[in-house]
């Protein structure tokens, strides 16, 4: 009973951490006047960014459905479900959380990649350090990318949980055979 009511806990800090980093980069513009002109850079300029706002936003989705079936055995069935009927579903949401932990590790690092590049820039290829002229809008995507990593992190301990929900319905003596219920 405690080990669900700590993964709902997880998956809700987890949904209220990758939606405040989606929304940090999806709203995150700033405008200047450069020689003349006037010069508005938003997510949409980088390409990583776009993936990290739908990553971020999909996987707050996908722990909301999970924090849905979490409440639902919870209050429905008190922790007590047949094993034969859960394995299914163990196996099913373990696999998904790997899944979404992975997706949104390498989102993130590729967001991270490119925003390095921006703020370093590069000679070869003739691209500006941006950050020097967009400093606020720099600052804002390094804190949503450093919420997306904790985020990743409590996905990570989310899925240690589901590994452990899975794995202790098996018996340690006979590898991936039922225990007896």
């Amino acid at each position: 009973m405690d080990k669900q009511k700590t993964e709902a806990f997880l998956r809700l800090c987890s949904i209220l951490i990758f939606v405040l980093a989606g929304c940090l980069v999806r709203f995150d513009t700033q405008t200047k006047f450069i020689i003349f002109s006037k010069r508005k850079i938003t997510f949409k300029d980088l390409n990583a960014l776009q993936a990290l706002v739908y990553a971020a936003f999909g996987a707050a989705g996908y722990n909301l459905l999970q924090l849905s079936r979490c409440t639902f055995f919870i209050i429905c069935f008190h922790g007590n479900l047949s094993k034969s009927s859960y394995r299914y579903l163990a196996w099913i949401c373990y696999l998904l959380d790997q899944l979404v932990v992975y997706l949104t590790f390498a989102t993130n690092s590729t967001a991270i990649e490119q925003s390095m590049l921006v703020v370093t820039g590069m000679k070869e290829y003739q691209w500006a350090k941006w950050c020097y002229k967009y400093t606020r809008f720099c600052f804002q995507i390094g804190g949503a990318i450093f919420c997306s990593y904790v985020a990743c992190c409590l996905m990570a301990f989310t899925t240690f949980l589901s590994a452990f929900n899975l794995f202790r319905l098996y018996s340690p003596n006979k590898f991936l055979c039922l225990k007896n219920a």
